[in-house]
């Protein structure tokens, strides 16, 4: 039994000074990071106070020793907190988990700039747009401009080694300039047009086209006036279907939105950028139960912005503190607007926002209970209390060649990417996928029984009698117990008709295709399957790329340090003809041979 924390000493010893606060337990996790206008009183209360929440009594309970850090100010203390809150994600502090970062669309810096879906660090000379709240949006704004000014997409190694345009420019939906069909300047204008559009000048960018096509008709112009009509009756449909109703068409403004319901707590953040509703996306904090509404909004706005670019306005329903929205516009080193009482249109689109909060509760109530349908039919299933956990493994390969095992996991209601694993099968011969199985299964569960890890109440094997007996074989070896099923493929591999192996009954069954338990075995069969065959593509791909130009006699790394070099890598060198790499220093024409009939 852990003895009780010792606090006198610590507060004796701690300043009346801002800083940041963590809370330890006894193996030295973090239970919460806080931070203080004053670290002495701050840290008494917990210790001092009659009337902490459950939640708070349970953290203070399991502190074992107490860390600060002492900051300038409360601004430093806040963006230290948020740092420290994001890196070590402690056990008791309200969590916004969002892993990845937003994309954003690149116009690139070419001469001839490339439109491209973008996620990562900006880098000069690109110009980046955004962010969106999903690729999805990203992806749709790119077809617009596609269809309205018809941008090239393609990778340079594909522009650079073009000798006639390709299907894109055919369909109308890029202007070919990789072989000329436009001039430099009328392309420059293309870019022009869709930067504006894409900074909501889009009224001013309908005015200028219609005087572009009015003088186009006057000069007897009538083609390049026809093609203008088109892009400004593309604008005009993208507007009405896309474009917010607003004073300001020109408005980068976030709207976030808090909701709570049933237990649960959701945020809404709708993005507006240049007048145009780039959609919406809803976030599920841990730990939100006992905390305020304005609480979760703030742990929100701290974990969402600080450290990225900011709009011009943010839109909230519950109220910010003047030290967070202080900091956040200092970052902002712009004109920054909090407004928390909206009128007219901001008000519609607060409720909007509000509104989706209360949806996707909803859909997450009925999803949780969806999932607990589809937990208790598999218990009931295979005859066990309950199942909360299950593991799903499987083989993919070509030919035997780059074999790949998969385990994915199902826990907490939901598909656990970060438990996933892979496995690249290095003892068993090539299209043995028994031994495959055998090696992956081994190697997981060794490791699990060896560390005392979490097992799952259920393994799902993709087989049939052949992989379910290798497992059973191989968890008897390693000492776990664990209730095997086997799905093995239906009919002609159609969904539904999947035949289950469930050894320790003693039973082969096939369920009917509505049964809540292969709805669920299904969902997790399929994950498994996906994540081992994107691992064996990648797999595959990179056997074959980087052996590719080293395998071909007379090519050094120099030499092919240098064809990769001039034709941006190893597709414009599969692209180039046998002249085009006879051109490059230090490759003979004989050689140029060689590594074209290499590469076909």
């Amino acid at each position: 039994m852990q003895p009780a924390f010792d606090y006198r000493p610590v507060l004796a010893s701690l300043p009346g000074l801002p800083g940041v606060y963590r809370m330890l337990d006894a193996s030295g996790n973090v239970l919460y990071v806080g931070k203080a206008i004053d670290l002495k009183k701050r840290v008494s209360s917990y210790f001092q106070k009659n009337d902490l929440s459950p939640r708070i009594q349970l953290m203070v309970a399991q502190i074992a020793s107490i860390e600060t850090t002492v900051v300038r100010s409360e601004a430093e203390a806040l963006i230290l907190e948020n740092n420290l809150i994001k890196a070590l994600a402690p056990k008791y502090n309200i969590l916004f988990r969002d892993d990845k970062s937003y994309p954003y669309l690149m116009l690139s810096g070419h001469a001839y700039p490339q439109l491209a879906y973008f996620r990562g660090d900006p880098k000069k000379p690109h110009q980046y747009f955004g962010p969106y709240p999903n690729g999805y949006a990203v992806r749709e704004s790119i077809q617009i401009l596609q269809k309205v000014f018809r941008l090239r997409s393609c990778e340079d190694s594909v522009f650079s080694n073009r000798s006639r345009p390709c299907l894109l420019f055919q369909i109308k939906r890029c202007t070919a300039p990789c072989t000329g069909e436009i001039s430099a300047e009328d392309y420059r204008e293309d870019v022009r047009g869709a930067v504006a559009f894409l900074q909501g000048k889009q009224n001013e960018l309908i005015d200028a086209l219609t005087e572009r096509m009015l003088a186009a008709s006057e000069s007897l112009a009538f083609e390049q006036a026809a093609e203008l009509r088109d892009q400004i009756q593309a604008l005009a449909r993208v507007q009405e279907k896309q474009f917010i109703s607003s004073n300001t068409s020109q408005l980068d403004a976030d709207v976030v939105a808090i909701a709570a319901h049933g237990g649960l707590v959701c945020v809404n953040l709708v993005m507006i950028r240049g007048g145009r509703h780039l959609g919406d996306k809803s976030f599920f904090p841990q730990n939100a139960d006992e905390a305020s509404l304005a609480a979760n909004l703030e742990a929100f706005l701290a974990q969402h912005y600080l450290g990225v670019p900011l709009p011009a306005v943010i839109i909230h329903n519950e109220q910010v503190s003047p030290e967070l929205q202080a900091l956040l516009i200092e970052q902002a080193e712009k004109r920054l607007a909090f407004v928390g009482n909206p009128i007219g249109e901001r008000r519609v689109w607060l409720e909007m926002a509000e509104k989706n909060a209360q949806l996707a509760i909803g859909q997450k109530i009925l999803s949780v209970a969806g999932q607990q349908s589809r937990l208790a039919a598999l218990a009931e299933l295979m005859e066990v209390e309950q199942v909360a956990r299950l593991e799903c493994f499987d083989i993919s390969h070509t030919l035997g060649e780059a074999t790949v095992a998969s385990c994915v996991v199902y826990d907490r209601g939901g598909m656990q990417p970060s438990e996933y694993r892979r496995f690249n099968i290095e003892t068993a011969a090539a299209g043995d996928d028994y031994a495959a199985m055998r090696e992956a299964l081994t190697r997981r569960y060794s490791r699990l029984a060896a560390e005392e890890g979490k097992l799952p109440d259920v393994l799902l094997i993709d087989g049939g009698k052949g992989q379910v007996g290798v497992a059973l074989e191989v968890l008897a070896e390693v000492g776990v117990d664990v209730p095997i099923v086997g799905v093995a493929k239906g009919e002609e591999r159609k969904p539904g008709l999947e035949t289950l192996i469930v050894p320790h009954l003693q039973k082969t069954l096939q369920l009917p295709r509505d049964h809540a338990a292969l709805h669920l075995i299904q969902t997790v069969r399929d994950e498994a399957h996906r994540f081992a065959i994107t691992g064996h593509r990648a797999k595959r791909a990179k056997a074959r790329t980087s052996s590719t130009l080293e395998d071909i006699p007379g090519v050094g790394p120099t030499r092919r340090q240098r064809l990769l070099t001039r034709f941006g890598g190893l597709r414009g060198v599969v692209a180039a003809s046998i002249d085009d790499l006879a051109q490059v220093d230090g490759i003979s024409r004989a050689l140029a041979e060689k590594i074209h009939n290499a590469l076909h």
